[in-house]
């Protein structure tokens, strides 16, 4: 199919004729454009180079401001500086959206603005489509999403959202490996989908011929890790669930997970609470956030409270009497609740419908944070039982603004009960329940060479950049989400 241009690309193509090296193999720069902008009046030989993101043309004059990720900075361009014809290649060639690399020194204008008046400049990239209007940018929310890199030029919020999120995955990071955490990392192509319930995406190995799943979680490699040696071990991870997309869930998604050796759940309460606070105080300055209309304070201990509890609370439902799959599906039916599930309710696990009854009548009530703690067994495969209750997991999550933020448990090794559990598991999914898990007995294997106490924990880093954000969608805080192509 022949494309077709507006005017304003025929134009700009045109000029390309006019640029004797239209795209430059280098050019040297020595500061940054975030530090020029810091630098003493007549500092000179200062070379820069960015994006033109705006320009004012005179006769003898121009002025045109230059950025890139991190900061922006004024250019003056004078005739008598430059000289006739580069100023003239200059005015005929030059335009918004072009890239340009200047020499000259700092001054500051009569306005205040920090600025460097050029003796120099160099053609260093055409931009074939223009910009969009500089006062408003992008502003229809799916072509953001699209055009993330036409976003990021034109939105100074953008800008600072996506380094946000590069400083806050730096924050974690240098956290856990101050508390000598190793980070390593794990398959993404798995042969059991294994380590979280959930529906898998499935690709095919052509060289092995085999069908293979896209991580869901990392989960029962890094515990394999802890078999072999590693005592507290993490991994940033892109995982893939299969699922329904809405404003807090995606189907590919990065994570962080952890796990320690002789720890505790109860360990990994503190642990994780201690760093959410000191990583948020460290990039805020404060631990008051907004979230929606309202502000939450992070600061001080967080409250735990059991699921049986939580739903009682927002319902009649009483998990510890309605005990079974059978019960509990009569009672959601008798009151009336409207549970929308990909999974047909008559074909899940005891423990994912008590899940969907608690996402539907309770989560969205939670504005502060809070601990999820007591969760069912049949919820909670790999998770510990409660030397109580054994009917319960030694497991939480972290609950902020009706998303789940933190999920976390003290591990199962006992390797004859987690082979009875995934038996299980393998019978509700031969049942019809996509999302519970396989019989994975080369994780079976690993765990028979034994393991000690374990505490593990997975945190959604998209997740928590839109509470932390506020941003109404988890879309804004990927910086390419995927999209359906237009044709």
């Amino acid at each position: 199919m022949e494309r077709t241009f507006t005017d304003q690309e025929i134009v700009r193509r045109e000029k390309l004729k006019n640029i004797k090296h239209p795209y430059p193999d280098r050019f040297e720069v020595n500061y940054e454009i975030k530090d020029a902008a810091n630098l003493e009046d007549g500092v000179t030989g200062v070379r820069v180079a960015g994006r033109i993101v705006l320009m004012r043309k005179m006769g003898k004059m121009a002025f045109l401001t230059i950025g890139d990720i991190g900061g922006k900075i004024q250019i003056s361009i004078k005739i008598d500086m430059v000289g006739e014809e580069k100023y003239q290649e200059f005015k005929e060639n030059f335009d918004l959206g072009d890239f340009i690399g200047v020499e000259g020194e700092i001054f500051t204008t009569h306005t205040g603005e920090k600025t460097v008046r050029a003796s120099s400049f160099e053609f260093l990239g055409k931009a074939l489509k223009p910009l969009p209007e500089k006062f408003h940018g992008l502003e229809d929310i799916e072509t953001i999403y699209r055009n993330r890199y036409v976003d990021l030029i034109t939105n100074d919020e953008s800008k600072y959202k996506f380094l946000l999120r590069s400083r806050l995955i730096w924050e974690i990071r240098s956290y856990l490996q101050n508390l000598g955490y190793i980070e390593i990392e794990t398959p993404i192509l798995n042969n059991k989908a294994s380590g979280a319930t959930a529906k898998p995406f499935i690709t095919h190995h052509n060289a092995l011929d085999i069908d293979l799943y896209l991580r869901i979680a990392p989960e029962t490699y890094l515990k394999r890790a802890v078999v072999g040696g590693f005592t507290k071990v993490f991994e940033i991870a892109r995982c893939f669930r299969n699922e329904g997309m809405d404003a807090t869930h995606l189907q590919d998604f990065t994570m962080i997970e952890g796990y320690g050796a002789y720890l505790n759940y109860e360990d990994n309460m503190k642990l994780l609470r201690e760093m959410l606070q000191t990583v948020i105080k460290n990039l805020f300055g404060t631990l008051e956030i907004q979230i929606g209309d309202k502000m939450v304070d992070l600061s001080g201990e967080w409250p735990a409270i059991s699921f049986r509890d939580l739903i009682l609370k927002y319902s009649d439902i009483d998990i510890d009497i309605y005990n079974t799959k059978e019960k509990l599906l009569e009672k959601i039916k008798e009151d009336k609740i409207e549970i929308e599930s990909e999974v047909p309710l008559e074909n899940l696990g005891y423990g994912n419908l008590v899940d969907q009854l608690y996402k539907k009548v309770a989560r969205p009530h939670i504005i502060e944070p809070i601990y999820l703690t007591k969760h069912p067994i049949s919820l909670s495969p790999l998770a510990r039982a409660n030397d109580d209750d054994p009917s319960l997991t030694d497991r939480f999550q972290l609950v902020i603004n009706g998303a789940e933020i933190i999920n976390a448990y003290s591990e199962l090794v006992d390797p004859q009960e987690q082979e009875k559990r995934l038996l299980k598991q393998a019978e509700l999914k031969a049942q019809g329940d996509e999302e519970a898990m396989p019989m994975d007995y080369d994780y079976i294997e690993a765990m028979e060479y034994g393991m000690p106490p374990i505490s593990g924990w997975g945190m959604g880093i998209d997740r928590l950049m839109q509470l932390i954000t506020n941003s109404e969608n988890i879309k804004d805080c990927i910086l390419f989400p995927l999209m359906k192509p237009k044709d």
